[in-house]
């Protein structure tokens, strides 16, 4: 048996032992009385109950105080501003024990929640390290959320500050915040009591009396926090992700079991050393800069990347290489989006040549299903190992992966290789019964979980259970289905729900369909995910007018673009919409979208039998041809 086989059989088999040996990288200030808590089973499970401990001091103060104190923690590069900074790990602790009184003084105490919204830059990680230094569970929100969006989120979790920027930047473009925010504050009024805001010089803020407080006078007059004590099973923070009903759901973190999973991963799967450079290229608004630009790297000692750019356009689509060699980057994550993009400018690779990336030597991608074309051209002209690995929002770091630091084994292209150690992944039918290898069905973890999975959902236990536990008893649902094949690697081929993947960001069609419903000459209406060579996936709305409009289409299709733009924001890529005169239905009533997507990827697609009128699939399909459906590529 490979040492890679031993670690995953003694994870699933004995579970607890596993993990607390695991458990030993991480300092505790108080041990655990049980490393996995089964009181509320079979559905509910805790790891490392009675333990505390602090993320903050783990991630930040022991390598200050421990012999890394000069070392980088943070490295911030912005091809947008044309700054770089370098931040040691000395540097950090004193930036984010400030900014932890700062909070104090606004009367942030263990517990309370905080909405962080700000851009890619250092303050940004400052925010999220210090809430975790004093307790605080934050929430941090992807700057390109519109006022409603963040609203909703506001009224979920109900912070007590928000800690923001002035602006986000683009290319070519100011993404101003005051407003933003001050729409969502007048969506969800009486909750949020202070606003701290970094004033960036590309935009003003008008600070509010009494509410709102310039950032770098707040930590000046600062008395500098220390780290406060959590149980192991207290919330970090609370990410939300989309919702089929529109509504997002906050995804819980716990602390303790957060720590032992990322630490662990970050040698077992990702091969990277302590003091080593790791650059995981997302946003702090999404899960991957939750776990991979700030906790993971900083838990393990290493150097990140924070990085405030594109793929292509700031300058070219040479930006990652010339990042990789600027900063000794060894191990790189992006989504595949990213190197499509960079495929469709430089397609001979021709850029990568002018760089030294001699101490590069593994790339990994997520986020959407990784194409073999993709993966084949990276693999080429990098001539380093590509490897793609599956994980989601819900569970925080890698289900499937091909472990680089245990035993790497052979890559299958269309494959993120086979189950981690602790996720007992099969694939089963609606009797739970697992299917042969090779045969497609619904994807699902054998509960429990492994610790840094989300115990529930914040102040949603029976939503928690409804989303992921109910259609398969004593197993998480991932919502992908796929199959195994004979070796036990994994195939992910679809999502079962109608949450798409645009660009690796998971975004709700329902959400858009409640908007388009809202235009006053919209009766019906269906958006579906349609394939795309670049994104992976990118919506298509279906319009079914109001009988007696007046106004052409063309305007009203306009409108409802802007709607989603407004409401969701750019992040939602909704470009493109139709007019129909009906959608395709079965008896009941239910929209077939499946069908409609199947259509639109060019795939064939026979009429279910419980559809109301097929004659309706023909006349979508030409719709969708006079939009450009099939794509072509």
């Amino acid at each position: 048996m490979s040492q890679l086989d031993e670690i995953y059989r003694r994870s699933l088999e004995e579970p607890e032992a596993f993990w607390a040996e695991v458990a030993s990288d991480i300092d505790w200030i108080k041990p655990w009385s049980s490393v996995l808590d089964r009181s509320r089973a079979p559905n509910f499970y805790r790891w490392f109950a009675g333990a505390q401990c602090n993320t903050c001091y783990n991630a930040v103060d022991r390598h200050a105080d421990g012999g890394r104190g000069n070392q980088a923690a943070i490295i911030y590069d912005s091809p947008i501003t044309g700054r770089k900074k370098t931040v040691t790990y000395s540097e950090l602790k004193e930036q984010v024990a400030r900014c932890a009184g700062a909070m104090t003084a606004l009367g942030v105490t263990k517990g309370d929640r905080v909405i962080i919204y700000m851009p890619m830059i250092v303050e940004a990680v400052v925010a999220m390290l210090a809430c975790a230094r004093i307790g605080a569970v934050h929430s941090v929100v992807f700057g390109g959320f519109a006022s409603n969006e963040l609203a909703t989120r506001i009224k979920d979790c109900r912070p007590k500050a928000i800690l923001t920027a002035s602006c986000g930047l683009e290319p070519g473009r100011i993404v101003a915040y005051q407003k933003l925010i001050e729409g969502a504050l007048a969506l969800a009024p009486d909750i949020v009591e202070s606003v701290l805001v970094f004033k960036r010089e590309e935009a003003p803020w008008d600070l509010k009396s009494g509410r709102d407080h310039d950032w770098d006078e707040a930590l000046a007059a600062a008395a500098p926090a220390d780290c406060v004590p959590v149980e192991a099973t207290d919330p970090l923070y609370i990410l939300y992700t989309s919702g089929t009903t529109g509504q997002p759901k906050g995804v819980v973190r716990d602390n303790g079991g957060h720590m032992v999973a990322l630490k662990w991963s970050m040698k077992a799967i990702y091969g990277v050393d302590p003091g080593e450079v790791f650059w995981a290229g997302s946003d702090v608004g999404w899960v991957v800069g939750h776990s991979y630009i700030v906790y993971a790297p900083l838990l393990h000692g290493c150097t990140t990347v924070l990085f405030e750019g594109k793929p292509v356009g700031t300058p070219d689509a040479g930006t990652f290489w010339r990042v990789i060699a600027d900063h000794g980057v060894t191990t790189f994550f992006t989504a595949p989006t990213a190197f499509r993009a960079i495929k469709k400018e430089d397609p001979k690779g021709e850029l990568i040549g002018k760089y030294d990336l001699s101490k590069f030597r593994t790339l990994f991608l997520a986020g959407e299903r990784c194409d073999t074309d993709t993966l084949a051209w990276a693999q080429e002209k990098l001539k380093v190992p590509v490897i793609d690995h599956w994980w989601q929002t819900e569970t925080g770091w890698p289900v499937a992966a091909n472990c680089m630091g245990l035993t790497p084994l052979p890559v299958k292209p269309g494959s993120p290789t086979r189950a981690v150690a602790g996720y007992n992944v099969q694939v089963i039918d609606d009797a739970l019964k697992e299917l042969p290898r090779g045969e497609m069905g619904a994807i699902c973890i054998k509960l429990p979980l492994p610790p840094g999975c989300l115990p529930t959902l914040w102040n949603a236990d029976q939503r928690y259970l409804d989303s992921y536990l109910v259609d398969y008893p004593g197993f998480y649902k991932t919502g992908d289905a796929g199959y195994m094949d004979e070796d036990g690697y994994l195939y992910i081929m679809s999502r079962i729900d109608d949450v798409i993947n645009v660009a690796g960001h998971r975004l709700s069609t329902g959400a858009m369909e409640e908007i388009l419903s809202c235009h006053p000459d919209v009766a019906e209406c269906a958006v579906i995910g349609a394939a795309d060579a670049l994104k992976g996936q990118l919506p298509v709305g279906f319009l079914v007018l109001k009988s007696g409009v007046t106004r052409s289409e063309d305007e009203i299709i306009k409108d409802v673009i802007a709607m989603v733009r407004d409401q969701i924001g750019p992040v939602a890529a909704f470009k493109t919409a139709t007019v129909v005169k009906r959608l395709p239905k079965t008896r009941s009533g239910k929209i077939l979208r499946r069908s409609m997507s199947s259509l639109a990827d060019g795939l064939e697609t026979k009429a279910p039998a419980t559809i109301d009128d097929p004659a309706i699939l023909d006349e979508i399909s030409e719709s969708l041809s006079k939009i450009g459906y099939p794509s072509k590529g």
